[in-house]
């Protein structure tokens, strides 16, 4: 039997898709070319660019083949890659942290040692804050050479509500970045301490929030990084669909392994997780190839017309250029963010030319001054 390119399961003959990764039976062979070509020889869509390029970029040669020729069924996103990109789609319900919503109560202090005592501690938070004490400082040293109890106890109730405000402003920054993360991933230990950070400044312990606040910090950093290359193979993922729609094309008969590498996420099997994203974004590619590239010679066409009227296109040979730079190094996200700079452009040359903001628009971009 068959075995699928996506996730390697074995197909029956008679079957119209994978039965574990739902991919169509009709791109099995688009997707195997597209992922794994002779050796010596880029893929087809890498020559068909190059050739794109080379018919309106004659000043330049084409970019140089790869040093290595990509043999195994991955796309290439590199970090920070899907900048740009949609945001992932919730892939799992996810328990809600509330917000907070009742700050505490300003402390009181009896004596001249706990005001100190504890202006002093407010000096430390405010310092690790990274936040601006400076007047506070002055008037700090004013009240204690003067032992002026009236104003320590107001200095040291201003100190606090601003630090409260701060802490409070850190804490809905982590919470609005766990929402994010705990869209794809799990977060328990984040969940649980941000509980605590919350109880924490209900409480007035502002110490012992700040101190939650640096160890959840860590944590989501920890899992961003751990997760870092799934997330964006599912933004590149959800870049092709949406691409795909854009020029009219059906996503659906390569969506499966798309939704079954959500699915690897959620259960925590990362690195099955990367290796099937990675295959389905090759699987879209291979649905999107065909109107991508009817679109980047209608773009090719429209250049060259509007070079042969005076129109200074680098801007636009630019970008197709980096799409053809991005698409040898299979970093499909990054030739799309490159394809959509370079619609743009092309878009402002297609005016009518009948219009009067064409002749504005031409006029701007004309490499000399009128004669």
């Amino acid at each position: 039997m068959p075995a699928c390119p996506a996730c390697g399961s074995e197909v029956g003959g008679d079957a119209k898709q994978c039965p574990e990764c739902q991919l169509s039976v009709s791109l099995f062979s688009a997707v195997r070319e597209a992922a794994g070509p002779a050796p010596n020889q880029d893929p087809t869509y890498v020559r068909t660019i190059g050739e794109l390029l080379a018919t309106i970029d004659l000043q330049k040669p084409v970019a140089p083949p790869p040093a290595e020729t990509p043999k195994s069924l991955l796309s290439r996103p590199r970090r920070g890659a899907s900048a740009g990109a949609p945001a992932p789609k919730a892939a799992r319900v996810t328990r809600p942290i509330a917000p907070l919503r009742d700050l505490p109560g300003l402390p009181t202090a009896q004596t001249e040692a706990e005001l100190r005592r504890r202006i002093a501690e407010y000096f430390e938070l405010g310092r690790r804050l990274g936040v601006d004490f400076t007047d506070f400082r002055a008037r700090s040293n004013a009240a204690v050479t003067s032992v002026d109890l009236g104003s320590l106890d107001v200095l040291a109730r201003e100190m606090f509500v601003h630090l409260v405000s701060s802490i409070a402003e850190e804490f809905e920054g982590t919470l609005a970045q766990r929402n994010e993360l705990s869209q794809l991933v799990p977060t328990p230990s984040a969940d649980v301490e941000l509980d605590a950070i919350r109880e924490s400044i209900r409480l007035g312990d502002l110490a012992g929030a700040l101190r939650r606040l640096s160890h959840v910090r860590d944590e989501l950093l920890r899992v961003e990084e751990e997760w870092e290359v799934g997330r964006i193979l599912v933004s590149e993922c959800d870049l092709l669909v949406q691409t795909i729609r854009e020029l009219g094309g059906d996503p659906g008969p390569a969506q499966g392994p798309v939704e079954e590498g959500r699915k690897l996420v959620v259960a925590g099997r990362r690195a099955d997780a990367e290796k099937l994203l990675a295959r389905a974004a090759v699987a879209l590619w291979t649905v999107l190839e065909p109107r991508l590239f009817e679109d980047l010679r209608r773009i090719r066409d429209r250049m060259t017309e509007a070079r042969g009227a005076g129109v200074d296109i680098t801007s636009g040979v630019s970008d197709l250029r980096d799409v053809a730079m991005e698409l040898r190094q299979r970093n499909f996200a990054g030739m799309l963010m490159a394809y959509r700079r370079l619609r743009v452009f092309a878009d402002r040359l297609a005016v009518p030319e009948a219009s009067a903001p064409e002749a504005g628009a031409l006029a701007a971009l004309r490499t000399g001054p009128s004669a």
